[in-house]
C-alpha cells in the first residue's frame, strides 16, 4: 500500500519567499494540497500550519521537509518532535538535504544509531545559528546606536508653552484636553511628555 505525502516549508517572516523549498517538495512529489507552510520563527513548534500538518499524520504518512532547519531550529524541542513523529505518530521522515536522514531506509539497529547522530549534529547546528543570527542582531544594533543611529518612533519636541501649561494643568486649572491643544500636541503625547518631566527624564 502506497504511503500518503506530505510536505512542509517554514520560512521565518512575511518577507521571506518559500519557492526554493516549494519547487524541491514538489519534485519529491508532494501533491500541492499536502503542502503546509508557515511563515514565522522556528524557535518553537508552536505554529498553526504546522499543527494542522501533525494531526494527518499517521503510521501510513511520509513527511517531506527540504532542510533540517525548517522543520525548526530549537535543539531539544526538534529531537522531540522527530521522535513523536517517527515513534509515536509512526510516519517517516524524509529531509531532502539530507538523504541519510530518510526514514524508510536502514530501519535495522546500526541505521537508526546513524540517522540518530546526523540528527543531533544538524538540530544543534541549527540551533547554533538561531542563536548566532540573534547574538549578530543585537551586535549591529549596538553598532549602530554607537554611531548616532535613531530606533523606534522620533522624539517630539515640545512647544516653549509646555512646562507653564503642564504645571496649570497639575494645578487643576486646565483639564488634559485643553492642555494638550494649549500644546498643539495629542493628549496622549501630552500626557506622556508631563509624565516623562515629572521623573526626571529628558522632555
Amino acid at each position: 500500500m502506497a504511503k500518503e505525502i506530505f510536505g512542509y516549508a517554514r520560512v521565518s517572516s512575511y518577507e521571506q519567499n518559500t519557492d526554493r523549498q516549494l519547487i524541491a517538495l514538489r519534485q519529491a512529489g508532494v501533491p500541492e494540497k499536502h503542502i503546509y507552510i508557515d511563515k514565522q520563527s522556528g524557535k518553537n513548534f508552536d505554529r498553526p500550519q504546522y499543527k494542522r500538518m501533525l494531526q494527518r499524520l499517521n503510521q501510513d504518512s511520509v513527511l517531506f521537509v527540504k532542510s533540517i532547519d525548517r522543520l525548526g531550529r530549537n535543539y531539544s524541542d526538534l529531537n522531540e518532535q522527530w521522535r513523536m513523529i517517527t515513534k509515536e505518530k509512526g510516519a517517516d521522515i524524509v529531509v531532502i538535504d539530507m538523504p541519510i536522514l530518510d526514514t524508510r531506509q536502514e530501519k535495522n539497529l546500526l541505521g537508526t544509531l546513524i540517522s540518530d547522530i546526523v540528527l543531533a549534529l544538524l538540530s544543534y547546528v541549527a540551533e547554533n545559528e538561531r542563536i548566532n543570527i540573534r547574538q549578530r542582531q543585537a551586535e549591529g544594533i549596538a553598532a549602530a546606536k554607537a554611531r548616532g543611529v535613531k530606533f523606534g518612533r522620533p522624539s517630539i519636541a515640545v512647544p516653549d508653552n509646555f512646562y507653564e501649561v503642564r504645571r496649570q494643568w497639575r494645578n487643576k486649572e486646565l483639564t488634559l484636553k485643553q492642555a494638550a491643544r494649549a500644546c498643539n500636541l495629542p493628549e496622549s503625547t501630552f500626557f506622556y511628555k508631563a509624565r516623562e518631566f515629572e521623573d526626571g527624564l529628558k522632555v
